[in-house]
Formats: structure tokens, sequence, C-alpha cells
């Protein structure tokens, strides 16, 4: 979907203001897809942000757009700098979603299923010991794990059909039998694998906003396979999957929970 320019500052209309965070381009524009109004673009310090705004067709939602970048760090950097721009503004976000396509577990999270986080989890930040992985907050440091409000949780699974589960952020994809089975072991609730959860989670929780994280299943987790991958279809039930989470968005108040 074509971004039309729109500069100048955030929007300062009512309603919940929810922003939406991808890896890439391709996933942003699935999720905008859900919707038929035009996406305006918005220039902030940091972040080039796509808009739906409220009365259009996302309902009362002012719904933000960001393709924060591949791996934890640029997202969490990308995503900080929208939060940041949208609290100077005056109108934080009321939620962030990380949302995209992804790698899923089998048998429980087949492609072209979705998956909504029940827990946000950082799989490889730690150290490697003679005993085996040690995450980071066994070496007396920082967090792993971010959970998304439950009753969100719920809702948005209930929507959208969604399986929920552990969604693990990666700084380097799986690619063999024995680390996917390595993961599951340390993650038996696991059932999706990305690479910008956690990063986009760190910076919701800086700004203390809740977050949500959201997935398409485009492969299996484990050796790579090019030909088995499905990204189309999963870009496709991002689309669908944002249809049917449009209600809850626009009835999302965090105030609430």
């Amino acid at each position: 979907m074509e971004l039309q320019a729109q500069e100048g500052r955030l929007s300062t209309a009512a309603g919940p203001r929810v922003l939406v965070a991808t890896a890439v381009p391709a996933e942003r524009d699935a999720a905008a897809g859900a919707f038929a109004g035009p996406v305006g673009e918005v220039r902030v310090p940091g972040a080039v942000l796509g808009r739906l705004s409220p009365g259009s067709a996302a309902g009362p939602v002012t719904a933000d757009l960001l393709a924060a970048g591949v791996g934890p760090a640029l997202a969490a950097a990308s995503a900080a700098s929208a939060l940041t721009a949208a609290a100077l503004d005056g109108r934080p976000y009321d939620l962030v979603v990380c949302a995209g396509i992804a790698g899923g577990f089998l048998p429980h999270a087949p492609v072209g299923s979705l998956v909504v986080a029940d827990e946000i989890t950082a799989a490889d930040l730690g150290a490697e010991t003679a005993e085996g992985f040690v995450p980071v907050t066994g070496l007396g440091f920082g967090t792993v794990t971010h959970r998304p409000p439950a009753a969100l949780v719920r809702r948005a699974a209930a929507a959208t059909g969604a399986r929920t589960g552990a969604v693990l952020t990666v700084s380097t994809a799986t690619g063999t039998a024995a680390r996917a089975e390595e993961l599951r072991l340390r993650h038996p609730t696991a059932l999706a694998e990305a690479m910008e959860g956690f990063g986009v989670a760190e910076a919701a929780a800086a700004h203390g906003v809740p977050v949500l994280e959201l997935r398409a299943v485009s492969n299996p987790v484990g050796p790579r396979d090019r030909a088995a991958w499905r990204i189309g279809e999963a870009l496709a039930a991002l689309t669908e999957a944002f249809g049917k989470l449009a209600p809850v968005l626009e009835s999302w108040n965090r105030h609430d929970q």
C-alpha cells in the first residue's frame, strides 16, 4: 500500500492510539490492507509512520504503522522513537502491537496459523555455559520476558482464531532441527519464533505502554527450506487477522485492565 505524504505533528484526535510495529514494509502493508481507507505518512524523529486516522476505515482508532526494521535492536530503537514522539506531542499510545510473519513450532503452530503471544521472550539473551544456556536474568541482569495483558490476549485470540503461547525473539533465526529442539525444551509453551517482539516490548515497557504480539506462521522452525516457505499466504492471513482484530483495538482501554 502506497503511503501518502502528510508531514507535521501527530494527530490529537480522540480515541485509542495504537502503534503497530512490524519488521519490514510488506508486513506493515499487510496490516494496513485490513482497512479500506488511505494511509497518510507522518515523519517523526527517527521513524516514518503510516497513519490510519480516526473516522476512516480504521474506526475510532488512530493506528500508526511502523516498519521498525529487522532484529530486536533496530526494532526497539524505531519503536522507542515513535513512542517518544507521541509522548512529547502529548498523545501517548495506549497500546503497541508487534506484528508480522514468523516460524512456527510444529505440530502446534502449523504454516498458515495465527499466534497471539501470552509471553514475549528473548530466547538467546544470556550466556552459554558448560551446564547449558543461562538467560540474562540468571546472570543477575535485566529481564527476558514481557507478558501482554491476559484479557487482551484472550480477546485477540478469540477474535482472530489464533493460538496462544510464547513467541520467542531471537537474533539468529533457527536453521537446524537441533536448535529447534533445544528451544522447544527450554520453552515448552513456545509456538513461534521471530526477531522483533522482545525489542518492541522493551521499548513499550520503558514508556509504560502495554504490548501485544500477533504472528502469522509462514514456515516451520527448524532446517531452512525456502521452497517450503509460504510468505504470501502468511501475509494474507495477517491482513485477515487485523480485520478481525480491529473491534478489539477499538474497545481497548488500558486503564480498565
